[in-house]
């Protein structure tokens, strides 16, 4: 009755965590540190923009983005990353990258690649929907390690060559979710290089670049106009749900080749859920605004050199260099989640739910995932209670 490539998916992350948490007693008052959902305040005058223009959910919105919106989208890109495109045939406004990522793949990968089944590469651990989308296209993903031998990014130069040869697609995150580590340009260079090479498209999701450390992160659009790579060779991902702690807003756009967004608009105009018209008023102001950005940030910043203060003396504590996740080392993922929450009420995610098992193994299994997306002294306590419950004498 149903499609056999859906018969054997993976229980999703957080109804895994559900099933192995809920059928015991937290130890303390809960404290939710397992879902990346932004807790820090948005700028006030969203809601103004949004009751000024609420007349317009009367009307229905354009796919693809009003062109006020689409013209915020490209000021901001070409300030950020210093790459000029047009607002008509280069951008598209989605629900947040979610459903971006996952169009992508229906829009864009080919069945076949070179007369074979096409191949869609991810990093292992990944974001779900990678797999999903490359599953929905009849293309097998192939996941390539991210693990801390590889920097925590995925070397997908080592990739066999037939396997290669059916490559149509690879999705790549940075700053990486969840390790929280940054693409360089030389990590760029090298994977447009082999995306020339190999003729296939980098679906780069970047929707975690605002928030970093130090330096901005590079952006994957930069880099191929510096290189002159193909026009339809990359397609980014942003959204306005971490950038600007706005993820009920579910609002981001895809920027790309003149091709690739066409071929997302028509798939668009038949499946997708347009912005509503006063959202995307919101959503334009935003992109035009760095001041609350920076603010965020900020909050952010701090909540690293918190981290690093209460981990620092923990072997294989790794500072996360951009995001708004841990991924603290452990004996056992799945076994330190459930020791936490019925030790202490704090909920983490077991790396190994990220990932994918392997023949050598699932490179998620030693790690967890810890989001510090709340208030610092929300925060502080929770990562207290993980150090002291998970690692006593090391710290």
């Amino acid at each position: 009755m149903f499609p056999e490539r859906f018969s054997n998916l993976p229980a999703y992350a957080f109804p895994r965590l559900r099933a192995l948490l809920d059928a015991h007693d937290g130890g303390g008052p809960v404290r939710h540190m397992s879902i990346g959902e932004p807790k820090h305040p948005f700028p006030a005058w969203i809601s103004d923009i949004v009751v000024q223009n609420a007349a317009d959910f009367g009307k229905y919105p354009p796919n693809e983005g009003t062109p006020e919106l689409r013209v915020a989208i490209t000021g901001w890109i070409s300030r950020r990353f210093g790459v000029g495109m047009n607002p008509d045939t280069q951008v598209m406004s989605v629900n947040g990258t979610r459903e971006a990522l996952y169009n992508a793949g229906m829009a864009l990968c080919p069945e076949q690649k070179n007369g074979q089944r096409s191949v869609v590469l991810m990093p292992n651990p990944f974001y779900q929907v990678y797999m999903i989308s490359a599953i929905s296209t009849g293309a097998e993903p192939v996941f390539v390690p991210a693990s801390a031998e590889t920097g925590h990014l995925p070397d997908f130069a080592s990739v066999a060559p037939d396997i290669l040869a059916r490559t149509a697609m690879v999705y790549i995150c940075s700053p990486a979710n969840p390790q929280g580590v940054i693409a360089d340009e030389a990590y760029w260079e090298s994977l447009i290089a082999l995306a020339e090479t190999h003729d296939f498209q980098v679906m780069a999701d970047e929707c975690y670049s605002e928030i970093y450390r130090d330096s901005p992160p590079p952006g994957i659009l930069s880099v191929a106009k510096r290189m002159n790579a193909h026009p339809e060779r990359v397609v980014s991902f942003h959204s306005l749900s971490k950038r600007s702690s706005v993820p009920g807003l579910r609002s981001g756009f895809v920027a790309g080749g003149p091709e690739s967004i066409s071929r997302m608009k028509q798939l668009r105009a038949y499946s997708g859920a347009p912005i509503p018209l006063p959202l995307q008023a919101a959503s334009a102001a935003l992109w035009e605004d760095e001041a609350h950005v920076e603010d965020n940030r900020a909050l952010y910043r701090a909540k690293y050199a918190l981290a690093d203060r209460i981990f620092g003396n923990v072997p294989g504590y790794m500072p996360p260099q951009a995001g708004m996740f841990l991924w603290l080392p452990v004996e056992d993922g799945e076994a330190a989640t459930l020791k936490l929450w019925k030790e202490t009420g704090v909920r983490v995610l077991p790396g190994e739910y990220l990932s994918k098992d392997t023949q050598t193994g699932n490179p998620g299994k030693g790690y967890i995932r810890v989001a510090i997306v709340a208030p610092y002294d929300e925060t502080e306590a929770g990562l207290t209670l993980i150090r002291d419950c998970l690692y006593g004498d090391d710290c």
